[in-house]
């Protein structure tokens, strides 16, 4: 049954506090303290914010740059398909034009090992999360990560590569989403898409920095010219364990534990104790007891199975969908963006500056959407976002088929830089806020594995296909690709419409009650939220003898 009913004559979906007050004991109390907790954080300026909340922003920023090291080691690889050293070492002679390339099958085999490896990783990581915590979970993949490495630095042939990018891809798909997790879980509401968004700029980060040494090492003709950026992935691994060593364990984490004192005591480390009291401290953790318990009341369990079940599913297909969308929306031809220049017909040197600048738009990208999703949130930026990449890949595919001058060519590559850049000011920065507040908190680690499974797995079919576009022995698109993109991301734009919610402004309880009575996406923004059914004269509380009553109960 629900723990929760509408008000018909005020609109106001409230909670059912007789049945919510059997899962917490001093429910009353605990009600009244996560009340407070909630309308202060709801209340709060992004200034206050900061300052109570700037330590959580440090350690959410410290864990979060592991994505700066998966960036550049996922995308490294795919820089190296018209690097001379590499094609030297590893390239198959084209009969055509007598000239080295990496044949498209290869070039699949590569990008989807690391995507295999990261499903396997993302499966492992939302049971270890869960059981061991975010800090152990992180840090002995790190230690993975070190050992994992030895493989691609040292590898002499392709298939000894792409086993070595399989394993790699274990520990890489464990920072994917419990990143994400912690992010979402450590800062209030007023922060948590500037944090969020901010694992985009990790990402961004770390491909503008592969692209810059792969670009660095095109002189050098020998086997250290594709060596040296792998070798370069032994810089992060050491820093992260120290940050991961030192860093507050997620309250709510603890608080699903049971362990209510240790909550208290991360959220105090947490915040500015100064401006945050240990009081405070109290009543947030007291929130988090509060929406803990309503998820409970919801749903039976915290396995991958549940996920699927009941108003679960919806919150696990939406997260899905939005992260498969990344790809949908025509990104992947970003990131073969080398591949893409020299296909339009630019020269190597010339495809390599040019991806630096396309690789920029990843951090410029993602701060101009924290201005954006501030403005006009997640819901109607996302859309946006994708009606601009169409339109973009429309612009792209028709050059592709009108014109072979110089200024066509480079043409494409300053619209590929324009696509980049409203790809990560809209749905590549607001995917990771809205895969963090959509999926319940008990259930949370396990729906952002599945929502980049499922980003993994659309990453395997486009390393198939998208690679057979451009390659000139295969199907050779090139800029024509920009046609299929389109209908794709148009497709997508429209199942967001009817799909994705407004998720911007609402605590975790308040988004629990809102998917729990179906409400319809386009009626999240507007619909009335009484969390904690505090202003409703109807809703009792049971007396001390029926709680007594039923904890006996359960006992026997």
């Amino acid at each position: 049954m629900a723990a929760y009913a509408e008000d018909p004559s005020s609109g106001v979906l409230r909670t059912d506090n007789a049945r919510l007050a059997h899962e917490i004991a001093n429910y009353a109390e605990v009600t009244h303290d996560a009340a407070k907790a909630d309308e202060a954080e709801h209340n709060m300026p992004i200034r206050e914010a900061f300052r109570i909340h700037k330590k959580a922003v440090f350690w959410s920023v410290v864990l979060s740059a592991a994505l700066i090291m998966e960036g550049y080691d996922v995308v490294v690889i795919g820089s190296f398909y018209e690097q001379p050293a590499f094609l030297k070492r590893f390239g198959v002679v084209n009969p055509a034009t007598g000239q080295k390339l990496i044949p498209a099958p290869w070039q699949s085999g590569l990008s989807n090992g690391s995507a295999a490896g990261g499903i396997i990783g993302l499966m492992i990581n939302g049971w270890a999360s869960e059981k061991f915590g975010p800090r152990r979970t992180y840090i002995i993949s790190m230690f993975g990560m070190i050992v994992s490495i030895f493989g691609p630095v040292f590898s002499q042939s392709l298939k000894a590569l792409v086993a070595s990018e399989i394993v790699c891809g274990l520990f890489w798909g464990v920072f994917q989403t419990l990143t994400t997790a912690y992010a979402s879980e450590v800062c209030p509401i007023v922060l948590r898409h500037y944090l969020t968004a901010y694992i985009n700029m990790c990402w961004g980060i770390g491909i503008f920095l592969s692209s810059g040494v792969v670009r660095a090492t095109l002189s050098i003709n020998s086997d250290w010219g594709w060596r040296l950026p792998f070798v370069i992935q032994w810089v992060w691994p050491i820093p992260l364990i120290l940050g991961a060593y030192f860093a507050p364990e997620s309250p709510w984490w603890l608080v699903r534990q049971g362990r209510v004192e240790d909550a208290e005591k991360s959220v105090r480390r947490l915040t500015n104790h100064d401006l945050f009291s240990t009081e405070d401290a109290k009543r947030s953790v007291a929130n988090m007891i509060h929406t803990t318990a309503i998820e409970r009341e919801i749903q039976a369990g915290t396995s991958y199975v549940q996920c699927f079940r009941g108003i679960d599913l919806r919150r696990t297909e939406i997260a899905m969908m939005v992260f498969a969308i990344q790809l949908l929306s025509g990104e992947n031809l970003i990131g073969q963006g080398v591949q893409f220049f020299t296909q339009a017909g630019l020269g190597t040197v010339a495809s390599f500056d040019v991806n630096l600048a396309l690789n920029s738009m990843f951090i410029i990208g993602t701060v101009a959407s924290w201005f954006l999703l501030y403005r006009f949130g997640r819901r109607t930026l996302y859309i946006a976002g994708l009606v601009a990449m169409a339109i973009v890949l429309l612009i792209i595919g028709v050059l592709g088929f009108t014109s072979t001058s110089d200024g066509a060519k480079w043409a494409s590559g300053g619209l590929l830089v324009a696509l980049n850049f409203a790809y990560n000011s809209t749905l590549g920065a607001v995917c990771y806020v809205i895969i963090a507040e959509v999926g319940s908190t008990r259930l949370r680690a396990k729906t952002i594995v599945l929502s980049r499974c499922a980003y993994q797995l659309m990453n395997i079919i486009c390393g198939i296909i998208v690679p057979r576009m451009l390659s000139p022995t295969a199907w050779n698109w090139g800029p024509k690709s920009g046609i299929f993109w389109f209908g794709s991301a148009t497709l997508s734009a429209v199942y967001c419409y009817f799909r994705l919610p407004e998720t911007m402004g609402r605590s975790y309880g308040e988004l629990d009650i809102l998917f729990e009575n179906r409400v319809p996406a386009w009626r999240f923004k507007g619909s009335k939220v009484d969390q904690f059914g505090l202003s409703d004269p109807v809703a009792a509380l049971p007396t001390s003898d029926e709680k007594i009553s039923h904890e006996s109960s359960k006992q026997e």
